[in-house]
This record gives C-alpha cells, structure tokens and sequence, in this order.
C-alpha cells in the first residue's frame, strides 16, 4: 500500500480532508457576489461562509471521538485544539479582519488626496460565529457519514 493509500484509511484523517474540502467549496458559493456563481478568490481564500477551518478541526476531533470513544485522551487532545482553532477564526482573525476594514477607509482616503499610495489589506480574515458553528456542522455531519 503506498502512502496515500495508507493516508486515505485514515477516517478520521478523511473525515477531516472531506469536510474541509466540502465547506471550501460551499465558500465559492456563497460568497456575496453580483454576479453570482462560483468565486475561486472565495474558494481559495479565507473567511466567510463556512468556516473550513471549523469544519476541518471537527471533522477531525468528531472522527477521533467515534472511532476511540468521546471519553478517550485522544478525543480530548483534538477536542482543544478544536477550540482553539475556532475561537482563533471567531475571534482573533475576525478582529484583524475589522482592523483591515478600517486601514483601508484610512488608506483611501489619504490616496485620493494624492498624499499616499497604499495596496489595500485584506479584510475577509475571520469568521463569524455563524460561520464558525456552520463549518462544525459539516465536520460533524461528515464525520458521521464517513465513520459510522
């Protein structure tokens, strides 16, 4: 069996992999867009709606949960560091994401009076706690597709 083979009977590895790959896609579509239809920015890029970050720490930890039970140390250790990646995604990075936003007003508003010349930042960094909760749904409902 070669690597990616072995990788691949992982299900808790898979769990994790399909749900994050499910939920980035899900971003190319939903994504606020006038013209509609898919968004390779937003499939590429972070923030919005899902939160793959979420649905890939709770693919991960619900797999490692079903597979070695909710009371294992196993469990535990994915559990944490799930809650660490979402309250990052939720918070920290939403913060930094605001800040941006209002960098760029600052910035553009120096640029049109010719004072200053800036690139703009990227402001879509965090998620919202909807989009947090909705990406761990995903990483739930494949973990439970995937390991039962």
């Amino acid at each position: 069996m070669n690597i990616f083979e072995a990788i691949w009977q992982n299900l808790a590895l898979r769990s994790a992999l399909i749900a994050w790959a499910i939920a980035q896609t899900l971003k190319g579509f939903t994504a606020i867009r006038p013209r509609g239809g898919f968004s390779w920015k937003y499939f590429l890029g972070t923030g919005g709606m899902p939160s793959s970050h979420s649905a890939f720490v709770c693919g991960l930890s619900f797999a490692v949960g079903l597979l070695h039970g909710f009371e294992s140390t196993d469990f535990a250790i994915s559990f944490v560091l799930s809650m660490i990646v979402m309250y990052d995604a939720a918070g920290l990075r939403r913060a930094a994401g605001r800040q941006a936003a209002i960098l760029n007003i600052l910035v553009e508003e120096l640029f049109h009076k010719g004072e200053f010349k800036q690139e703009r930042l990227r402001e879509l960094l965090g998620h919202s706690p909807f989009e947090v909760m909705a990406g761990a749904l995903i990483g739930i409902l494949v973990a439970l597709l995937i390991c039962r």
